[in-house]
């Protein structure tokens, strides 16, 4: 291996450039790679019936619950032997996201959402994104039949709008940033009656229910909890809900223990992050114009986190911990997954397992299982 991801020259600078400074537009790195030619070819029957306007509602819900249930969801869990060998840390899991349709957990809360605004009797659904959530929705959007929204902030470039607009979705450009385009998105749902993806709104139960299921599949490989698991964060949805999957497992009996959860974000770019390191009672809101984007730290970003106070409230609770991740950190990792794991991963992914492994460097960890949320596929 070239570089040591464990020394400290890998930890101390704060991102590659390439950032949007003084609204500069600029490509992000957020191009996970879909599998929709074979899925649609899979699911081309149920997807006619779950989007026929003339069928009664029960028959395209059905149908569309069939498509969810089969092809989102019991990703690929290994164990990372190598990075084992390297870190002396035993036993490390990675759960890789990537083999969802779209190649992110995104996949989801999309498939989740689409079925209840199906089920509500909703025709059109909105959200803001930057890319990776927004190709999510739209391809779940397109198989149920219903109208696809998205937001998007206009300095953002992502190779992704092809994809959206090839799955029939509307874009429209927002002046300012992610969280500004949210409300924009958020308020539009409310003016017109369209049902609202957004993170942090009234479907976060759902949204958390959703990446909930990450916890039982972990159980069902390791039949037990882990005694850690880190993921990235950005709003901490994804966090906070494998804790509630593994909360459920722990009162249902399953479980002897829930684990102890680790959040990693971009370097003094994350409010859940900031908020745990600073010891602050809150997640709060960091200063927009100190948020310094690049092509590989934007998936993680945000000056707001929109379930920030679960996420934080879960790392603390489970006694876990936070930490920060650069961008050349960022990228060493994805390079090292895929030369010495054999998984392609968008380098944000990796936020969790750098916080992880730099804890195990720092003061070494107790033997025993860890469990890292790899939750891209890099195209």
């Amino acid at each position: 291996m070239p570089v040591n991801p464990m020394s400290n020259d890998s930890v101390n600078n704060s991102g590659t450039g390439g950032g949007s400074e003084n609204g500069h537009p600029f490509d992000l790195l957020d191009n996970a790679t879909p599998e929709v030619e074979e899925i649609l070819g899979d699911v081309a029957s149920q997807s006619r019936v779950a989007s026929d306007l003339s069928l009664p509602l029960l028959t395209r819900l059905e149908a569309y619950e069939d498509i969810y249930e089969s092809e989102v969801g019991d990703t690929t869990m290994v164990r990372a032997r190598n990075i084992e060998r390297q870190s002396g840390l035993r036993q490390l899991y990675l759960k890789f996201e990537g083999g969802n349709p779209s190649g992110t957990q995104k996949d989801r809360i999309a498939f989740a959402q689409v079925a209840d605004a199906l089920r509500r009797n909703f025709d059109t659904i909105t959200l803001a994104t930057c890319g990776n959530y927004g190709v999510a929705v739209a391809f779940a959007a397109s198989l149920a039949g219903l109208r696809c929204l998205i937001f998007i902030p206009e300095k953002y470039h992502t190779k992704r709008i092809k994809e959206l607009t090839d799955f029939g979705a509307e874009i429209v450009r927002v002046p300012g940033d992610y969280e500004q385009t949210v409300e924009v998105s958020r308020q539009t749902a409310a003016r017109e009656e369209l049902y609202d993806a957004n993170p942090g709104g009234a479907n976060t139960t759902l949204q958390l229910h959703a990446y909930g299921e990450i916890a039982y599949e972990i159980y069902d490989e390791l039949r037990d909890a882990p005694a850690c698991v880190a993921i990235p964060v950005s709003n901490g949805t994804t966090l906070a809900g494998v804790h509630r999957g593994f909360v459920s497992l722990y009162r249902r009996g399953k479980t002897s223990r829930i684990p102890r959860f680790v959040a990693g974000s971009s370097f003094s770019k994350n409010p859940i992050v900031q908020a745990y390191l600073k010891n602050l009672p809150h997640c709060e809101d960091l200063h927009p114009q100190r948020i310094r984007e690049s092509a590989v730290n934007e998936p993680l970003i945000n000056w707001h986190s929109a379930d920030g106070e679960q996420a934080l409230l879960t790392v603390r609770q489970s006694k876990g911990w936070a930490g920060n991740a650069t961008d050349r950190n960022m990228m060493l990792y994805s390079r090292i997954l895929r030369e010495k794991e054999g998984l392609h991963v968008l380098p944000a992914s990796t936020a969790g397992l750098i916080a992880l492994l730099e804890a195990h460097q720092r003061e070494p960890l107790p033997n025993d299982r860890y469990v890292a949320v790899l939750t891209g596929r890099k195209g």
